[in-house]
């Protein structure tokens, strides 16, 4: 007989083979184990001792349109055993975390899938995340007082604060602890991922984040939209350093960003990423929609849970 339930400490090894038989990236337990409350937000289907399907969910602070902070339903590492694929397993599941997020007063939930299928069913809706791809643009100098240097990730209260002015009502972002800083973002963004802090006249004036195996801009933050430009010809003169020509920019385009892309990329197009999913728990679909859709809205790759 199959019994679905929320997780418990014995179950963590059957637990930990569920999710090796679905996915290679090391990062899934990493930051599961960083999630104090996992096990009440856990919820496994188990015949006899094995966990045969798992859906896990965790609360995060998000911004809503207006900038405000919500309590936000993370889902993250739904896995099935593949014996036990095809029994509507995950839909169970999913209908026991979506009740558990509204006891814990969530807005709406929120996940990150490339298998929309297997929550569209249970009330997920896609929403698109355009980003811009193109040609890098030639190695040329930030310009007079500018500069910009490698760092590390002791540097996180740099960094903090200018992410903090950049996207201070910014739509879909989460708000960050120093638990974040120091526990969940070194795990997206350590080597070999590499950020650039561009300073003005030695104060600190934007960073961007990239990945230059794939080329992409991770994420950014400013100090003002005069620093785009600068920070941009930065990271496409690093870029050209690395012999990488071509990039994307994950980062929702405000007018500045806008203005300074000929800085970043010879030619450039926007495309979609449809990988977002969104559910109304506690407020409205209009409110979510409201969020998700607005254009300055984004969710940066160290926020993934």
């Amino acid at each position: 007989m199959t019994v679905f339930r929320a997780a418990r400490p014995s179950d963590t090894p059957s637990l930990y083979g569920t999710w090796a038989e679905s996915f290679t990236a090391s990062h899934v337990t990493v930051l599961y184990e960083q999630d104090p409350g996992r096990f009440e937000r856990t919820f496994v289907a188990v015949e006899g001792t094995e966990v045969l399907a798992v859906v896990h969910w965790l609360p995060r602070p998000v911004r809503d349109a207006s900038g405000g902070v919500r309590r936000v339903g993370c889902v993250s590492s739904v896995a099935t055993r593949p014996q036990a694929r095809g029994r509507g397993l995950v839909k169970r599941l999913l209908a026991l975390a979506a009740d558990s997020m509204a006891e814990a007063g969530c807005s709406w939930s929120l996940l990150f899938t490339g298998t929309p299928g297997v929550y569209e069913s249970s009330g997920w809706r896609l929403f698109d995340r355009p980003w811009t791809a193109g040609r890098l643009a030639p190695a040329a100098p930030p310009g007079d007082g500018w500069s910009a240097a490698t760092v590390g990730l002791d540097r996180w209260p740099v960094l903090a604060a200018l992410r903090e002015r950049h996207d201070a009502d910014r739509p879909l972002t989460t708000v960050r602890s120093a638990a974040d800083w120091t526990g969940r973002v070194p795990v997206w963004y350590s080597e070999p991922r590499e950020i650039l802090l561009l300073t003005r006249d030695g104060r600190p004036a934007a960073y961007a984040v990239a990945d230059w195996d794939t080329g992409d801009v991770l994420e950014i933050g400013l100090d003002g939209g005069e620093a785009a430009g600068p920070l941009f010809r930065a990271v496409a003169a690093r870029a050209r350093e690395r012999g990488v020509r071509d990039g994307a920019l994950r980062a929702p385009l405000d007018p500045a960003v806008r203005a300074a892309l000929p800085c970043l990329f010879e030619t450039w197009e926007r495309r979609g990423d449809l990988t977002g999913m969104a559910r109304p728990i506690l407020d409205t679909e209009d409110d979510v929609r409201a969020i998700v859709a607005d254009p300055r809205a984004v969710h940066w790759t160290a926020d993934y849970f």
